[in-house]
């Protein structure tokens, strides 16, 4: 196959192309922050200074300045300030209300499963372990006797037929489900 030589026509875009990336880099790096926070868009973008849509004198590359390219804050997210007038109907948005974490809703700590009954949790684990076995043996153990896959199904089943079992008979009719 033939290769394009370094002066062919695709290889020159390609450098032309690192080298604009690269004078932008630069150009944003060296730009003071008071600058970037007051670029024309590109409505305003006129002859504003008469020098036209070029680089500036401060904007050459190499140059060095105090402000870093981690100062670059085009939507001027670090000048908002944290209580901004409503606008429009004069109605309040969303946004002009603080949020209050004073006596705000505390959840109570879950009740410790060391108070569990032992038998419950080991239907819990049946019936969450089962099927993870199932898919562990059937990933990683292909040949395994029919017997442990039916002592997997038949822990699983009782596991989940115990548990179902446990639950209430009756329904409270104070109950209005709010209640978890």
């Amino acid at each position: 196959m033939n290769r394009p030589g370094p002066d062919s026509p695709d290889q020159s875009a390609n450098k032309d192309d690192d080298a604009v990336w690269l004078d932008l880099v630069a150009r944003l790096e060296s730009m003071p922050s008071s600058a970037l926070d007051e670029a024309p868009t590109s409505a305003e973008a006129g002859n504003d200074s008469g020098t036209g849509p070029g680089p500036g004198p401060d904007d050459v590359p190499g140059r060095s300045s105090s402000r870093s390219f981690q100062d670059f804050d085009p939507l001027g997210l670090s000048k908002r300030g944290a209580a901004e007038e409503p606008t429009g109907s004069g109605e309040p948005g969303p946004r002009d209300y603080d949020v209050e974490d004073e006596n705000g809703f505390v959840p109570e700590d879950p009740p410790s499963l060391a108070g569990t009954e032992p038998l419950t949790m080991l239907a819990w684990i049946g019936a969450v372990g089962g099927p993870l076995a199932l898919l562990f043996t059937a990933m990683f153990w292909r040949s395994a006797p029919l017997l442990a896959v039916m002592g997997i199904l038949a822990t699983f089943l009782a596991s989940v037929v115990y548990l179902i079992m446990k639950l209430p008979q009756e329904k409270d009719e104070n109950d209005d489900g709010a209640r978890v």
